[in-house]
């Protein structure tokens, strides 16, 4: 098979049913919450910030070099992907047939690596320099999730972004912690969503153009942000690999809360309290962990990406 690995139909169809009950531990309680009209102010954010819905992230995926073969005997028209496949939902996009042959003798499918590397080339370039330059860097770990406060800040004002939940100090004890720290926020997508009086106080002005030279693995975005391109990556990369993503961003973003200014105690969330010295103590242990965490996996898509290319450069090589 020209070094595809082929993965036998009952192998994968069980892995793939094992993926999304491996998701479904995550969004089928937000579902439920979901049909009684109600929200979950820290956990919805990773499917309303991100793009990826529920149902895409339950569908699995092997990665680009495997060959997924087909049941026996096969469907109808002998190249229509199985439920629960690759192809079910729509999610068949960028994968090709594969003709039976030796070990493969009712064919399978496998990604179209030529056509997801020439469709998807300046997104996997930018994925590979961000993810690249971002692990080379030293985590910063002196921000004690402020970025939160700073966009609660004049709350009186402007109000506030999960109004749901209420702020735990009040509005006037928010904006002393904004107004007695030094706020430094490296990442231009919590920075854009500052109170308009807040941006002057950050002593960075990060933009979008200098995303790529600010990004640093203490950064708790940057590390929900591995989620976002692993998973603007599939169906070229494992969604084992995505889904491990997935969880480090549900756990950071609990983390990421846990420290903000809003109440969440009802929610089962007790407060990480950064105004203290022993929380920035917690809030940094946590940090650390969870950078060292978030390398290990933007070292994964990493090498990933690099089975793309080499892939991709074999099936141009005449």
């Amino acid at each position: 098979m020209g070094g595809l690995q082929v993965l036998a139909a009952d192998r994968w169809q069980a892995t793939a049913e094992a993926h999304r009950q491996r998701i479904a531990a995550f969004t089928a309680p937000l579902n439920d919450l979901h049909s009684r009209g109600a929200s979950h102010p820290v956990h919805d954010f990773l499917f309303s910030y991100y793009s990826l819905t529920p149902g895409a992230l339950g569908r699995w995926h092997p990665g680009a070099g495997v060959v997924l073969a087909a049941p026996s005997p096969p469907h109808d028209d002998g190249h229509a992907a199985p439920a629960g496949g690759p192809g079910s939902g729509g999610g068949g996009k960028f994968y090709r047939w594969v003709e039976p042959r030796p070990g493969l003798p009712d064919g399978g499918w496998t990604v179209d690596v030529p056509a997801f590397a020439e469709r998807r080339a300046a997104m996997i370039g930018f994925a590979g320099r961000i993810l690249g330059l971002t692990a080379q860097r030293p985590a910063r770990l002196a921000c004690f999730g402020l970025h939160e406060w700073a966009m609660a800040y004049r709350s009186e004002v402007h109000g506030i972004r999960h109004s749901t939940v209420p702020l735990r100090l009040g509005a006037d004890g928010t904006n002393r912690v904004v107004e007695d720290n030094r706020i430094a926020c490296s990442h231009f997508d919590a920075f854009r969503f500052y109170a308009p009086e807040a941006v002057g106080l950050n002593e960075l002005q990060p933009t979008r153009q200098t995303q790529v030279d600010l990004e640093q693995p203490g950064c708790l975005h940057a590390n929900m942000d591995v989620y976002k391109w692993a998973y603007k990556l599939l169906p070229a990369v494992s969604s084992d690999l995505v889904a491990g993503c997935f969880e480090l961003a549900w756990r950071i973003r609990t983390m990421d809360m846990r420290a903000s200014p809003y109440e969440l105690a009802d929610w089962g969330l007790e407060p990480i309290r950064i105004e203290t010295t022993e929380g920035r103590a917690e809030y940094v242990r946590l940090q650390r962990g969870f950078a060292a965490e978030a390398n290990v996996l933007r070292g994964r898509l990493l090498a990933e990406l690099d089975t793309l290319s080499t892939l991709a450069a074999e099936v141009s090589t005449p």
